[in-house]
């Protein structure tokens, strides 16, 4: 279930403040924020808490990368005036959802999250054997989990995290969801939406539950969705109703690629701070152009005369993303026939990365030298969304029938 109960489709996302960012993170989710931000109502948050996960032993750089990274967003296109930018430390309602969430989700669901064994095989060098390294898929769910979020755009490796915050959703509604009269409620709902709606949410619900129509689901969640005459709370009921469950409390939220989600870094690995292969936003012409003609090649082509394979090529990964279908096929033409050099195939991805970034450097530029704006923007948002946050935990803290 991905039905969200705002009334404008949400998206939620967030960046751990570990430095200045890269063109992986512009390809791999902040254009994606870009285009979102107009379409959808947006919540984009500084993940500080998270930055903890693997830096942990010296945090004491944290605020200049906050700041670093929330100018990175704005030269790249990020506007206050479209989208929620706020700090996840601002929001401690964040740390209580997750601590409640911990309370019934299975350990072995997190020790299954791939990127758990993947990044501690990947970075030896610091010591991962944490409780806040291993729980940090939950963290992450409860902060998408806080604003009801219909997407959440990420790149390719966080695809495991968005399933996870499905179940730990699915999990939470078939636990709390349950009231003890919730069955007599949801009946009291589709009373009130009108004889001729409640017959064709009936009909519908009948479709799905006996027969398995996933086109009768639908169309009563868009028949649910335009209801004027019920309560949310009463929407929340009948959502769960149709699948015979329980009260939709935290909706699942679906992830969000873009077309080019995995963007490859100077060795052909995924480009990431990590590995010591990316080209930063605000990096300076001169070191992109030498850092792209330092670029390896197909070790096959020891000599200017040997042909190559763009295939084994990290460069060509770049060709990918910044070329046109006509200078793809005169790299493909040239490297195979011996046609054209190294240098000669690198150098329209040389340019096309310079014009990319120069727009962002002059934007950043300006921030920079206005700091104190940028702080405002962050605290802003950071109070904006907490408004939000408060309500959800209202919410589940109702649901469990914690508080009285």
């Amino acid at each position: 279930m991905s039905t969200n109960l705002s009334q404008n489709e949400r998206v939620v996302s967030g960046m751990r403040p570990t430095g200045r960012l890269h063109l992986g993170h512009y390809h791999g989710v902040i254009k994606n924020w870009v285009d979102m931000q107009l379409n959808y109502e947006c919540f984009f948050f500084v993940a500080d808490w998270h930055a903890l996960t693997t830096h942990y032993e010296d945090p004491s750089q944290t605020p200049d990368h906050v700041e670093d990274m929330v100018i990175d967003w704005l030269a790249a296109g990020i506007s206050p005036s479209s989208a929620t930018i706020f700090l996840q430390s601002a929001v401690p309602e964040h740390a209580e959802l997750h601590l409640l969430l911990s309370m019934m989700t299975p350990l072995g669901w997190l020790e299954r999250v791939p990127t758990y064994k993947d990044q501690q095989a990947k970075l030896r060098e610091k010591d991962l054997a944490t409780y806040g390294f291993l729980g940090y898929p939950l963290l992450q769910a409860a902060d998408i989990l806080m604003y009801k979020a219909d997407f959440v755009p990420v790149g390719e490796d966080q695809v495991s995290h968005i399933e996870l915050t499905r179940e730990v959703a699915r999990r939470f509604n078939y636990i709390y969801g349950r009231e003890p009269d919730f069955e007599q409620r949801a009946e009291e709902a589709i009373a009130k939406m009108g004889k001729k709606n409640a017959k064709a949410y009936r009909n519908y619900r009948k479709a799905y539950q006996e027969q398995g129509d996933a086109e009768a689901l639908d169309v009563a969640q868009a028949l649910l969705e335009s209801q004027q005459n019920i309560s949310v709370g009463d929407k929340e009921r009948l959502f769960g109703y149709l699948e015979g469950i329980s009260k939709i409390i935290l909706p699942e939220p679906q992830a969000r690629l873009t077309p080019a989600s995995k963007m490859p870094g100077l060795d052909g690995q995924k480009m990431s701070k990590s590995y010591g292969n990316t080209i930063a936003l605000r990096e300076e012409p001169a070191e992109v152009e030498q850092k792209l003609r330092t670029m390896p090649t197909d070790p096959a082509r020891v000599r200017l005369t040997d042909p190559g394979d763009p295939a084994k090529c990290p460069v060509w990964q770049l060709h990918e993303v910044y070329s046109d279908e006509s200078t793809k096929d005169w790299v493909v033409q040239g490297c195979k026939s011996a046609g054209i050099g190294c240098l000669d195939c690198k150098q329209p991805v040389i340019e096309a990365v310079i014009n990319e970034l120069k727009p962002m450097r002059d934007r950043a530029q300006e921030f920079e030298q206005d700091r104190q704006l940028v702080r405002e923007i962050i605290a802003n948002g950071s109070e904006a969304a907490r408004d939000v946050a408060r309500e959800t935990l209202d919410d589940v803290v109702e649901a469990m029938r914690f508080a009285r």
